[in-house]
């Protein structure tokens, strides 16, 4: 290799290298009159006449001058809105009324749309539709309890004649601690709740995967089960740690989940085909909706009037998917027991 063409091959490397964080960096970042907003906003704690006391303190919490009693607010600190996170909110939201008047569409700030606060909730449509989701997932999974347990016969040894429920209380623990973290990471986003929201999302996933191919294929011996399981768990197990000790990947947790969320839906979709289950149409409109719910996620628009996006209308699909799931799981233990029953007598 010639000398002439080494010098190329360095500028090439050292413009890559340069250019890789632009391409990353969101087109809102780049903005001069947001930058400049908020340059200003840190040195001064003011964007045009809204102005934060916690701006005049450190990083760490101290103040840079005057008494303890102008320390920042306790809730302040417990929702990590720090001065440079409240400058960015509100640079960003002063930026984006500017664009909507010069009639430009929303730009991204940091990886994120531009949301709305509430009561400082960042999300606080999404953090509705998940608490509604968890609620809903809560009442069937006590309604599934309390037909079970209470309302179905049971065998003489006191356990039920249903012998997926075991796998089903499992699933509503996974789901509900999903909806939990769920509305906790779009109240605050930061690393932590980030973490907690995707490690609960791919752990629930993976489960619904395991538990759909083994309630479609009507696997009940304890070999089998471990045969299907334990490969998924481990694969689970090991995306969770990547994401959690190693490099927190959006785009990679994204794919696992659609991966595993639309190969469940095809094997749901399949059973309901070929099934006599008098229920399957219940199936068929959790796996029409589950496809909706695939689309949204994959999708990505700015939020309306900056309170709906992709990712709420999600979660308010979810209410009724989570519903018609319940609804499903009762009628498969009481079809279940009746058959078992039938074949006993």
């Amino acid at each position: 290799m010639s000398q002439m063409a080494r010098r190329r091959l360095i500028l090439l490397f050292l413009a890559l290298y340069f250019l890789v964080p632009s391409i990353h960096a969101s087109e809102g970042d780049a903005d001069p009159i947001y930058k400049a907003c908020l340059d200003e906003c840190e040195k001064s704690g003011c964007v045009g006449k809204i102005c934060f006391q916690h701006c005049k303190f450190s990083s760490d919490g101290k103040p840079i001058d005057g008494p303890w009693y102008l320390q920042e607010p306790l809730y302040q600190k417990w929702k990590q809105w720090d001065c440079r996170a409240d400058c960015q909110y509100h640079c960003m939201i002063a930026r984006e009324e500017q664009r909507e008047k010069h009639g430009e569409k929303p730009i991204k700030y940091h990886g994120k749309w531009p949301f709305q606060r509430v009561y400082g909730i960042q999300e606080p449509v999404a953090v509705a539709f998940s608490a509604l989701s968890l609620a809903v997932q809560f009442h069937g999974w006590l309604s599934f309890f309390i037909l079970l347990n209470y309302k179905l016969p049971s065998r003489p040894d006191k356990r039920t004649y249903y012998e997926y429920i075991g796998l089903w209380h499992v699933y509503a623990v996974l789901a509900m601690n999903f909806w939990f973290w769920s509305a906790i990471f779009h109240c605050r986003d930061v690393e932590l709740t980030e973490k907690l929201d995707y490690s609960s999302a791919v752990a629930l996933v993976g489960y619904s995967l395991i538990l759909a191919i083994l309630r479609a294929f009507n696997l009940r011996d304890e070999a089998s089960r471990v045969m299907v399981a334990a490969p998924l768990i481990a694969f689970v197990t090991t995306h969770i740690l990547y994401l959690n000790l190693y490099k927190l990947d959006y785009d990679l947790n994204m794919k696992v989940c659609m991966a595993m969320g639309v190969a469940q839906l095809l094997i749901w979709g399949v059973w309901a085909g070929v099934t006599c289950h008098p229920s399957r149409w219940k199936v068929w409109l959790f796996v029409v909706g589950g496809s909706l719910a695939v689309l949204l996620g994959i999708s990505d628009f700015p939020p309306y009037k900056g309170f709906v996006d992709s990712n709420a209308l999600w979660h308010a699909i979810s209410i009724p998917l989570t519903y018609i799931c319940w609804s499903f799981v009762q009628d498969d233990a009481e079809l279940s027991t009746s058959t078992l029953l039938k074949k006993i007598n």
